[in-house]
């Protein structure tokens, strides 16, 4: 049996008794740690695939250790103006080993193959359009001084969808959550930039950011 499953913003293909290195979790070393983000099952051939996630099934794991991954050199260079920044990152991460998946509960099975082409087979008078699902937008971080689509993209992914959302998340942990993004990222000022277009303070957002270098004061 193995799951897709999502751990910290990123999707992992695990199975029992794999380790795998993840961004940095906050729970303990030693402790157990579940996930319940489950996309996909397949239990001998069995698959089960979420909408988007599969209701009752999880991944439990254990804790190992806390660890910083190999050094990344981010070099920048702008030809004949005599700028060079050399900088270097070390991903936290988090070394976990699957203990058990859980299936139970799991109620969005793939359909067979045979019963796929009946369904193709209907009449088309006999197939109901699908109900409309109700979507929630959020807010377009890229309004933030330093953010970029990439970025933006991933903050969403992660679950941070909104201006207040980004301006209650620390610095470092947004640091964290885009360390996969190529670039030399500041992110100091993204909470308090994201404070004042929560409050609607756009006037005093602009002027400020004028003032700022790629999101840096």
């Amino acid at each position: 049996m193995y799951a897709i499953v999502e751990i910290a913003g990123q999707q992992f293909k695990v199975a029992k008794d794999q380790k795998v290195f993840v961004h940095r979790l906050a729970t303990e070393e030693g402790k157990q740690v579940t996930f319940d983000n489950v996309l996909l099952l397949d239990d001998n051939g069995q698959v089960t695939i979420g909408a988007p996630a599969i209701n009752g099934a999880a991944v439990e794991a254990k804790v190992l250790k806390h660890l910083k991954g190999d050094k990344v050199i981010v070099f920048k260079k702008k030809r004949r103006k005599g700028y060079r920044v050399k900088n270097g990152h070390r991903q936290s991460l988090t070394e976990i080993v699957i203990e058990n998946i859980v299936a139970s509960g799991a109620k969005k099975a793939a359909p067979k193959k045979e019963e796929a082409k009946k369904e193709v087979a209907k009449p088309a008078a006999e197939v109901k359009p699908a109900a409309k699902k109700a979507t929630t937008k959020g807010d377009d971080l890229k309004k933030i001084e330093g953010i970029g689509p990439k970025i933006a993209s991933t903050l969403n992914e992660a679950g941070i969808t909104t201006f207040a959302e980004l301006a209650n998340t620390d610095a470092a942990k947004i640091s964290e959550i885009i360390a996969d993004v190529r670039g030399n990222h500041v992110t100091d000022t993204w909470p308090a930039q994201a404070q004042l277009a929560a409050d609607g303070k756009w006037d005093e957002l602009k002027k400020w950011q004028d003032e700022l270098d790629g999101g840096k004061a």
